[in-house]
């Protein structure tokens, strides 16, 4: 029913979008009842006609009805020829690093994932994998730190917290001009296969979690990566149902639900966020405001070449240190105060790290003397100030809720915090 092998403009709407949304991956006439909704197969075993004969799915571990549903409308979205879904983001990410035997290289952007950065750092080093963070913004960085070692680049279309935009295409170019051999992946998560699909714009391997926007409604953990590379593809699915990092077959169902609705939500998330991202870039408390939908955006350029719309992430500095960004994210009334993103509510987060005592209260679930706030607890201080990741951060992810009502609960919020005004 979709032309997986159609190509649109990087910069324009795929047309069909919701489309194959809706029906990629669906048809009635597979399932005993005809089924409109793609049933739950619960089963974890398929009867065969003859030991040995295969008809279809084996072992769940292998594969699975509803999966298959799945892994059919993510190839569909991102014109792909091939997808493998995950228990969670991480198990995606981990089975692309499970590609590299001890003594490969990886290269990996500097401002990347914190969950990606601790894997590197506190297992992948252990394995005996060389890895090097550096600036992705800067091509000829990258050229110059590739090794003849380096098997894998790994970097993210739009960053976290700080929402600095790599030109996507440029990168696989010049990547792939150094050395062909190379596999570039890229994290889509923030940014979803709505407003950009990276394998068009030459990537070897999308990565998404998705727990965020592509559920949407924070209650699933999963994850997926979707390639062109048959021969890459094969690798990781031994690797898969080798390991057994695979999803539950609801948790598919609940992904494959979800995704019905992502290009509404997308719209609405991109609508709520440009509003809240216009009243904090002109507010007297703020210092300044992170998002890809502000024509003040540094990558502009990039964004309006590759993108066709805005996510809804919008980090900011207020005016003051930790105890003013802490008090306005306790004044919060409707924004939930948690580390994820991307689904109908809206969040707040402190990505610095900071060691706090934990409340008497919360004992009973922590066994540890000290917790940290928030996320990127996984980089030194001295990283997270290289990268802007300072106190007075605050990241929100922008829901689908009345735009005015989170302006007017940021604004009680702001001026219950004690900012004050900037010079």
């Amino acid at each position: 029913m979709c032309d997986n092998g159609s190509v649109t403009k990087n910069n324009v709407k795929d047309p069909n979008f919701g489309t194959k949304l809706v029906h990629a991956g669906h048809n009635p006439a597979e399932w005993t009842y005809n089924d409109v909704v793609p049933p739950i197969t619960m089963s974890t075993i398929f009867n065969s006609r003859s030991p040995g004969v295969i008809e279809g799915f084996e072992y769940t571990r292998c594969g699975n009805p509803i999966r298959s549903v799945l892994e059919k409308c993510l190839i569909a979205l991102d014109h792909a020829e091939y997808a493998l879904v995950y228990s969670s983001g991480m198990a995606a990410i981990s089975s692309m690093v499970n590609l590299l035997a001890p003594g490969d290289h990886m290269l990996c952007s500097s401002d990347v994932y914190g969950g990606t950065y601790r894997l590197l750092n506190k297992m992948a080093k252990h394995a005996g994998i060389l890895f090097d963070f550096v600036d992705f913004s800067d091509t000829a960085t990258i050229v110059k730190s590739i090794r003849s070692n380096t098997k894998l680049v790994w970097f993210e279309s739009l960053s976290n917290p700080l929402m600095i935009v790599l030109d996507v295409q440029k990168v696989s170019e010049v990547i792939h001009r150094t050395r062909a051999d190379i596999i570039v992946a890229v994290d889509n998560s923030f940014v979803t296969p709505y407003f950009q699909r990276p394998l068009d714009l030459g990537v070897d391997v999308i990565m998404y979690s998705l727990s965020k926007y592509m559920n949407g409604h924070s209650d699933i953990i999963m994850g997926a990566l979707v390639t062109n590379n048959k021969d890459l593809y094969d690798k990781l699915y031994v690797f898969q149902y080798t390991s057994g990092n695979v999803p539950s077959s609801f948790d598919c169902y609940m992904v494959n639900r979800g995704l019905k609705t992502l290009h509404v939500r997308m719209e609405q998330h991109m609508k709520n966020a440009t509003a809240v991202a216009g009243y904090l870039e002109s507010h007297p408390k703020v210092l300044r405001v992170n998002y890809m939908g502000l024509p003040s955006h540094r990558q502009r350029e990039i964004i309006e070449k590759q993108f066709t719309g805005h996510n809804g992430i919008v980090s900011f500095y207020i005016n003051g240190g930790i105890e003013v960004s802490t008090k306005l994210l306790e004044s919060l009334k409707l924004f939930c105060i948690t580390c994820s993103l991307g689904c109908y509510e809206s969040l707040a987060a402190l990505p610095n790290m900071h060691i706090v005592p934990i409340p008497k209260e919360a004992t009973k679930y922590n066994t540890d003397k000290e917790i940290c706030k928030m996320t990127h607890a996984s980089l030194t201080d001295e990283e997270r100030q290289s990268t802007g990741i300072h106190d007075n951060l605050i990241r929100l992810s922008i829901g689908l809720e009345y735009y005015q009502d989170l302006i007017d609960d940021l604004e009680q919020a702001i001026q219950a915090s004690g900012a004050k005004d900037k010079c």
